[in-house]
């Protein structure tokens, strides 16, 4: 049953010509870990590659490989690849986006690509962004941006020096350096920085999820008024006009759109976060603590928003009951979808991954929640099960101009993909408080609990509270029921089950830690309850009948007997 839904859009796929005839166009298109996309979505798969840079040169744990990380984060690598060209002379005339550009690499071979953007006429730089392919292993082969070492991959890019390059059949004489002027259009960082226009400021707003974390990070305003009051009321005449403004140049570029930008170059820096909720001094971490602040927060905090904005997105571009005019949408969630996955776990999804479809199937493995009825302790988890057969069926309501159904499916997914968090919070708040868990430990359940803490507080503040508290960075200890029972109080508000989350395996003794099992749902217990009520009353009733017939039957026969 668990893959019903990805058969029904898959045979749906390859109906006859007609209404359906737009649904064929995705069987030409390699599966992202089951998922079937309706567009070329490769390159933006691809951003996974980033991710395992990052991690690669955060364990090396110098500080020239940990400068090479945060290059990587902010300028990519991997994504959206373009080059950065210079021409002899002018355009001659206005270039759209997506005009096709054609030149050389070193080999002398034909490398194709199109206008970044729309440029227009008298320019003399273009940005020229690399084509892409339907073939994830070869998708491009143009890979610098900040990369290091064997990772850069300049075989399809253009020739370095001066080359000839034809933009839209007018021919120019071109010159670029190829080490440095092949850039990327998307970054991990950018799916936090980009956050106020897309999320924020987009035609849907308000985006709760969104909401949850910009509301609970939000810089506080009380606080920079005070600020600016003790500065008016300190300084000299002649210097309030100038504090004043820097004042308000603070307030306003602090925002709380980009919270997860924050936190990860605060973790890079060994500094502070300046937020109104979940606040945290990474200068009490060494590198083995930031190490996984950093690279938990770019997965699960950049990248798991960014994909709540592709689902958010295609929302906002589908047309309600059109069958042939809603391809922009389903490229948007298919982004998602990639975005969730990444490039790595193969069309399978049984390989190993750097985002949240790899994070799934780890926490199965501590939670039991593995298979597609979530009781195994390995394969692939259900979580991943689930939210596969989602994908599909937003894919499927989508194209089919099934506006309302797509929107309640994107719902069910982001409630879903908050499971993993929850699970990594409560496997490290028992970590650190009965297995003696260090600093790596103790900035893991900080990492996870940021990644989750805006959700619980919308649902429960003083929950959230006592989450963060235990789990916050520098907290002076951790109590793993405290964490436990707190999260287990918004459970229905967060609309998950206890079964959902599990309980924290030790696989060693073929059994849950001690206090650590799958707690039992409120709704369940009442239902038990009543069910036994119920049962109670119906059997006393029955048996309370029998006895007053037995009664009447017995004075009867003694009735009989006297006359």
């Amino acid at each position: 049953m668990k893959l019903s839904i990805s058969l029904l859009a898959a045979s749906l796929a390859t109906a006859e010509a007609g209404v359906w005839g737009n649904l064929r166009r995705r069987l030409s298109y390699e599966k992202v870990a089951t998922y079937s996309p309706g567009s070329q979505v490769t390159d933006h798969c691809a951003i996974d590659r980033d991710q395992r840079a990052i991690e690669v040169e955060l364990a090396r744990k110098t500080n020239e490989s940990w400068e090479n990380a945060q290059q990587i984060y902010l300028q990519g690598g991997n994504s959206k690849s373009y080059a950065l060209i210079t021409l002899s002379e002018p355009l001659r005339s206005n270039v759209v986006k997506g005009t096709s550009v054609t030149g050389k690499n070193d080999a002398g071979n034909e490398v194709a690509g199109k206008m970044y953007s729309t440029t227009e006429a008298g320019a003399v730089n273009v940005k020229v962004q690399y084509a892409t392919t339907d073939v994830q292993d070869s998708y491009v082969q143009c890979q610098v941006g900040a990369l290091v070492g064997e990772d850069i991959n300049l075989s399809g890019c253009f020739a370095d020096g001066e080359n000839t390059i034809n933009i839209g059949g007018e021919v120019y004489t071109s010159t670029y350096t190829a080490a440095t002027e092949n850039k990327n259009g998307r970054t991990i960082a950018g799916f936090s920085t980009q956050l106020e226009d897309k999320l924020k400021n987009g035609p849907g707003a308000p985006y709760a999820d969104f909401e949850y974390f910009r509301k609970y990070y939000g810089e506080s305003s009380l606080r920079a008024y005070l600020v600016v009051l003790i500065v008016i009321t300190t300084a000299s005449s002649s210097c309030i006009s100038h504090l004043t403004h820097h004042i308000v140049i603070y307030y306003t570029t602090t925002g709380t759109s980009d919270y997860a930008d924050q936190w990860v170059n605060a973790a890079f820096e060994g500094g502070k976060t300046s937020f109104t909720n979940g606040n945290a001094d990474f200068s009490q971490y060494g590198m083995e603590g930031r190490e996984q602040i950093i690279k938990k927060g770019t997965a699960y905090m950049n990248v798991w928003i960014y994909t709540i904005r592709e689902f958010e997105d295609a929302l906002d571009d589908c047309k309600r009951g059109c069958i042939n005019c809603n391809d922009d949408p389903v490229h948007a969630w298919d982004e998602g979808v990639c975005f969730y996955t990444g490039s790595l776990e193969g069309q399978t999804g049984l390989e190993s991954g750097y985002l949240l479809h790899q994070l799934a199937d780890k926490r199965s493995v501590n939670f039991k929640t593995g298979g597609p009825d979530g009781t195994d302790v390995d394969g692939q988890s259900k979580l991943n099960y689930d939210l596969m057969d989602e994908f599909a069926l937003g894919n499927y309501q989508l194209q089919s101009g099934n506006c309302p159904s797509a929107r309640k499916t994107k719902e069910r997914i982001a409630q879903l993909m908050y499971i993993p968090m929850i699970q990594g919070s409560l496997r490290y708040a028992y970590k650190v408080d009965k297995l003696q868990g260090g600093e790596k430990e103790k900035a893991e359940g900080a990492a996870f609990a940021a990644a989750v803490l805006p959700r619980v507080h919308a649902a429960n503040s003083d929950a959230a509270s006592k989450i963060y508290n235990n789990l916050r960075v520098g907290t002076s200890s951790t109590n793993h029921q405290e964490v436990k029972e707190a999260f287990e109080s918004v459970y229905p508000q967060l609309g998950l089950t206890c079964a959902d989350i599990g309980g924290l395996w030790n696989e060693g003794t073929k059994s849950y830690y001690p206090g650590m099992g799958p707690c039992t749902d409120a709704s369940t217990t009442k239902v038990v309850t009543e069910t036994n009520s119920t049962l109670a009353i119906a059997l006393g009733t029955t048996f309370g009948v029998l006895f007053a017939v037995a009664l009447i039957a017995i004075l009867y026969m003694r009735s009989r007997e006297k006359q």
